[in-house]
């Protein structure tokens, strides 16, 4: 598809709709009144043969808000099941949201789009503050090199939208390899339909794992697969300090992708209890329990393939179970080579030094993302900034001598560990100024998130912690 001047130009292919047509409705995003460009990434629109310049247009406003689609599209809204908070859901599906259709591999998806049919009484809409959020988090996810659902666009709508008060109306177009989830199987599985597993996990299968198809077992090779990219994906925001905050099945994805980013945030203050999220009330999603979470709603996936991977369902419990019990091995292998690059080491180094230096994080609670930046100078021979986050000064000076001499590489480090990640208070700054109309300090923290590796003289504040330890985040439903 080349670069589009026009939505007739664009082609939105609708595999997902034509392969799978139990699993999604028909449907149409509502009228934005009075559509305003609030972000755009247009290194991504140019990735996706989408003209930037068009999209600014009345006529690519309308695009990004599924007002207008181009001839032949067919949007969805797709249904799931899900565990949420551990209570399984039968009915969840993209209640304020929309499948545009594929460019190319890529799904093209919107948030606020309007009521569907799995809105359960919810108005379908979406408000500005949490779809710039999910912007700037999904941006800086990407930056960081986690992958993710993208933020391709963000829209004003123009319409006024009920909450707690009336809030600016808005819908995101993001991007992602598939938004098939654990979910989507869960739903199959509850109708007792072998044919539409077997047809869900042949597409699953055709658009992420194309090898699987020729396994011995497809169903089994495809969950070997989605346990291997998910002990990846946790143990990258585990090592980065980022919380999601709403790890329901309906919100993991097969691709390995992180979406949905409603109640999340970053750390400040390294703590395995941190818990962002205003639902979570009981810390099921903190920071500490993330991969034990993730292992759950893999457990819930198994439980779904299981007449895939045997006809006889208890004969394929052992297989199921086998590769369930990969992932903390394989979790643990991500985490442990991301620690040691965080901190310069070569793969022969004293694994105790890597643990040694956890508990020291856990008793201390400094500022994660400035500790592991501030090593890279303590490696060249500085360790006052280090020090200066860290009160047990006598356990961290015997951990740095024992680190020093195992020859950390500062080079390597500064390439690991950004110096900006996204700081909670800016980020609420950010989002509190773009709902009054004031995008100046939203556009500007995404583009020192752009770059998170690359120290820039005039953006201190970018890089400090902020003044208040407590932040709470909410779902923006």
């Amino acid at each position: 598809m080349g670069v589009s001047s026009t939505s007739t130009a664009v082609q939105l292919e609708h595999r997902f709709a034509d392969a799978l047509p139990e699993l999604s409705v028909p449907w149409q995003a509502d009228e934005a009144p009075d559509p305003r460009l609030l972000a755009l990434d247009d290194a991504l629109a140019a990735s996706l043969g989408l003209d930037p310049a068009w999209l600014r247009t009345p006529s690519g406003l309308a695009f990004l808000t599924g007002t207008q689609v181009p001839d032949g599209a067919r949007p969805v809204a797709q249904g799931y099941a899900g565990h949420q908070f551990g209570n399984y859901s039968p009915r969840l599906g993209d209640g304020r949201a929309l499948l545009l259709g594929e460019l190319g591999e890529v799904d093209l998806h919107l948030k606020g789009s309007g009521r569907t049919p799995w809105s359960r009484g919810g108005d379908g809409l979406a408000v500005v503050g949490p779809m710039l959020r999910e912007f700037v988090i999904s941006t800086a996810m990407h930056a960081l090199g986690i992958p993710t659902t993208r933020s391709l666009a963000v829209v004003a709508t123009g319409r006024a939208v009920q909450r707690e008060t009336p809030q600016p109306g808005a819908v995101l177009a993001r991007t992602a390899a598939s938004h098939l989830r654990v979910g989507s199987f869960q739903l199959v599985r509850a109708t007792d339909d072998l044919d539409l597993l077997r047809r869900l996990l042949d597409h699953a299968i055709a658009r992420h794992v194309p090898a699987a198809a020729d396994a011995e077992v497809p169903a089994l090779a495809l969950y070997d697969h989605v346990v291997g990219v998910q002990a990846e994906l946790v143990a990258q925001w585990m090592l980065v300090g980022f919380v999601h905050g709403v790890m329901n099945t309906d919100n993991m994805t097969i691709s390995g992708e992180t979406i949905d980013y409603g109640p999340c945030a970053f750390l400040d203050a390294h703590d395995a209890d941190t818990v962002f999220s205003s639902i979570d009330s009981g810390g099921r999603y903190r920071y500490g329990n993330q991969p034990l979470a993730a292992q759950w709603n893999l457990a819930r996936l198994a439980e779904a393939l299981l007449p895939l991977i045997d006809a006889d369902a208890e004969a394929a419990i052992p297989s199921a179970v086998a590769v369930l019990e990969t992932f903390l091995p394989r979790y643990e292998a991500a985490w442990t080579a991301g620690m040691r690059a965080k901190l310069g080491l070569g793969d022969g180094a004293d694994p105790q030094l890597v643990s040694d230096l956890q508990a020291l994080l856990e008793a201390n609670h400094p500022d994660h993302t400035g500790f592991f930046r501030a090593l890279g100078a303590a490696a060249r021979g500085d360790a006052e900034p280090v020090r200066e986050l860290v009160l047990d000064l006598a356990g961290l000076d015997a951990w740095l001598e024992r680190w020093r001499a195992a020859g950390p590489d500062a080079e390597a480090m500064e390439r690991v560990n950004p110096v900006y990640a996204p700081r909670n208070h800016l980020v609420q700054e950010a989002l509190d100024a773009a709902t009054t109309g004031d995008l100046a300090p939203f556009d500007q923290l995404v583009e020192v998130l752009r770059h998170p590796y690359d120290e820039r003289p005039g953006l201190e504040r970018y890089a400090a912690p902020g003044p208040d330890a407590t932040y709470v985040t909410y779902c923006g439903t």
